[in-house]
């Protein structure tokens, strides 16, 4: 069994996209990012994945510099490469080739020892879609203390 270890999630993809389908995805990172990562300082607000020339990067997200780094810290938005495996690039490519699909880091963990960022397959929700979750957390949350009232 392996240990996953939350480092940061994006509250924000599951706001604004229906999440259909995930992929698991490693990532080519320098040594000052990983340890800004550990630390948990990355922004994926204004994130996105694209692929280009057959290969997934992550574009956008922003890597805070490490601390303790020197003049060789790391530039903190470039674009960063996901490695996958082949068939799952071409399934990802004829997956957003779907109309108003796209691709969003849904969150980062840690898992045997490397950092591993979690894809998601994604479409835009409407307006009316948020407010309707927005609505069913609130009743969820209604009904869960109204529970916890009658059982005192």
């Amino acid at each position: 069994m392996s240990a996953e270890k939350d480092i940061v999630t994006n509250r924000l993809a599951f706001h604004e996209y229906h999440i259909l389908d995930k992929f698991e995805a490693g990532a080519a990172l320098v040594g000052t990012e990983v340890k800004s990562i550990m630390a948990g300082r990355i922004q994926l607000k204004e994130s996105y994945v694209a692929i280009k020339d057959g290969e997934v990067w992550l574009f956008g997200a922003n890597v805070s510099q490490y601390s303790h780094g020197n003049i060789n810290n790391h530039d903190p938005l470039r674009p960063r490469k996901l490695l996958l495996h082949r068939r799952e690039i071409e399934k990802l490519q004829k997956e957003t080739m779907q109309k108003g699909m796209t691709l969003v880091v849904t969150r980062i963990y840690w898992k045997n020892g490397r950092i591993k960022f979690e894809i998601g397959v994604a479409k835009g929700k409407k307006l009316y879609d948020k407010r309707e979750t927005e609505m069913k957390r609130t009743i969820a949350k209604e009904t869960q203390a109204e529970l916890k009232q009658r059982l005192r």
